[in-house]
C-alpha cells in the first residue's frame, strides 16, 4: 500500500519529468504527504498535461459522507475496474501523481521502524493516480479542513493505485504503489490499458529514517522531516 510520500522537486524537475503546460508553480517541498492533505497531481487537459491540487483520499461523485475518503487513499490496480468506488475513475478520470519517495513501516516487537523508498538516482517517478469530483450534498457532517465548505460546493480528490511489491520491497510490505514508466504516461491519462504491475526491482532502494522532527517542511503541522539513521 502506499499511506506517506514524499514531493520534494522542483518545479523543474517536475515539468522535465512531465513536460507540463502552463505556468511555472512554485511547489514547496512535502517531506511527509498524509492522507486528507492536497496533493500536486497531474491530469490531461486539452490535449496537455497540466498541474491540478487534489485532496488526497478518493471521496466517489455517489458519496454521501466525505470519511469514506480515509478507507480509498489507496486502490488495488488488480481489481480497481470492477469496484464501483473507482470503476468510473478508471474509465474517465485518470492521473498521475509525481513523488520521489514513500514511506513503509516494518515491527519488531513494539518498536514500528519506517523506511523511505526512492530511486537510488533520487529523481522523481509518478504514481497511476484516479480523481474524483465530489459535491457536497445538502446535510452532510463535514469535519477537519472539510468543514468549510457548503452545500453545492465541489473538492476534488485522488487515489494511488497499488500492485504487488516488486523483490526489492516485498521484505518491508506485500504491496507498493504502481509507479508507471514515461512511455505509459499518456495512455494512462488517455484511458488505454497499461502494465500496473510492479516496477523494476533494479534501481530502487529503501534505508531507514528516524520519525524525529527537525523543523516542519510545510504548513502543516503533522509533516515531519525524515532523517537518515547511521
Amino acid at each position: 500500500m502506499c499511506g506517506r510520500f514524499t514531493q520534494r522537486f522542483s518545479w523543474r524537475e517536475l515539468h522535465e519529468l512531465l513536460d507540463l503546460a502552463g505556468p511555472a508553480a512554485n511547489l514547496r517541498p512535502r517531506y511527509n504527504v498524509a492522507p486528507g492533505q492536497t496533493v500536486a497531481a497531474v491530469r490531461e487537459v486539452g490535449g496537455a498535461r497540466r498541474l491540478a491540487m487534489l485532496r488526497w483520499g478518493l471521496i466517489p461523485s455517489w458519496a454521501s459522507d466525505a470519511r469514506i475518503a480515509y478507507k480509498l487513499i489507496n486502490a488495488r490496480s488488480e481489481t480497481a475496474a470492477g469496484k464501483p468506488s473507482f470503476r468510473a475513475a478508471m474509465r474517465a478520470r485518470r492521473c498521475l501523481i509525481p513523488a520521489d519517495g514513500f514511506y513503509e513501516w516494518t515491527r519488531r516487537g513494539k518498536i514500528r521502524q519506517p523506511w523511505l523508498i526512492a530511486r537510488e538516482d533520487g529523481t522523481p517517478f509518478a504514481f497511476a493516480g484516479l480523481w474524483e469530483r465530489w459535491t457536497v450534498p445538502r446535510g452532510a457532517d463535514l469535519t477537519g479542513s472539510l468543514a468549510e465548505l457548503r452545500p453545492g460546493e465541489e473538492i476534488e480528490t485522488c487515489t494511488i493505485l497499488t500492485a504487488a511489491a516488486n523483490r526489492t520491497l516485498a521484505p518491508l510490505h506485500p504491496r507498493m504503489p504502481v509507479i508507471l514508466a514515461p512511455d505509459s504516461f499518456d495512455p494512462w491519462l488517455r484511458g488505454e490499458a497499461v502494465p500496473l504491475g510492479p516496477c523494476p526491482a533494479d534501481g530502487i532502494v529503501f534505508h531507514p529514517v528516524s520519525t524525529l522532527v527537525n523543523k516542519p517542511a510545510n504548513d502543516d503541522p503533522r509533516c515531519i522531516e525524515p532523517v537518515a539513521l547511521a
